[in-house]
């Protein structure tokens, strides 16, 4: 199963008073890690948005485990749990620089229509995407 990588440096507006990441920047980071996971896949949030979709967040989890602070380069690891033709579910995991994990997540997202937000099923939209997705739930 894929997993793919992102280097963040925090900078220092990404930290709050003490220092640390403030807790709403790990879900910016999840974002880098989830379209570049989908890019790495060959697909393309711009190619779905144009045939009339779009893919929301429809739930959000997050665990924090230790802090991370200014100046540190994370590592942002980004796989796939689980799909099932409408809903995916995306696994987030964040490292310090010394490689200790810092903090978990998932995300899950479905697609609908631009038009009225209408969940629709992936192989009948975009079945290249749908291939793709459903290719790496299998390598399981």
């Amino acid at each position: 199963m894929l997993t793919v990588e992102n280097k963040i440096k925090v900078r220092y507006q990404e930290t709050d008073q003490m220092g640390v990441v403030y807790h709403g920047n790990y879900l910016v980071w999840f974002e880098i890690g989830r379209t570049e996971y989908v890019n790495k896949l060959g697909l393309k949030y711009t190619e779905l948005e144009g045939l009339g979709y779009y893919s929301p967040v429809i739930d959000i989890n997050i665990h924090y485990k230790k802090p991370v602070t200014y100046g540190q380069t994370v590592t942002v690891k980004t796989s796939l749990e689980s799909y099932n033709g409408i809903r995916t579910v995306y696994a987030y995991e964040i490292y310090d620089e010394k490689g200790d994990l810092a903090v978990t997540g998932n995300s899950t997202h479905v697609v609908v229509r631009q038009t009225n937000f209408t969940p629709v099923l992936m192989r009948r939209i975009y079945p290249h995407w749908h291939q793709a997705f459903i290719d790496q739930v299998s390598e399981d």
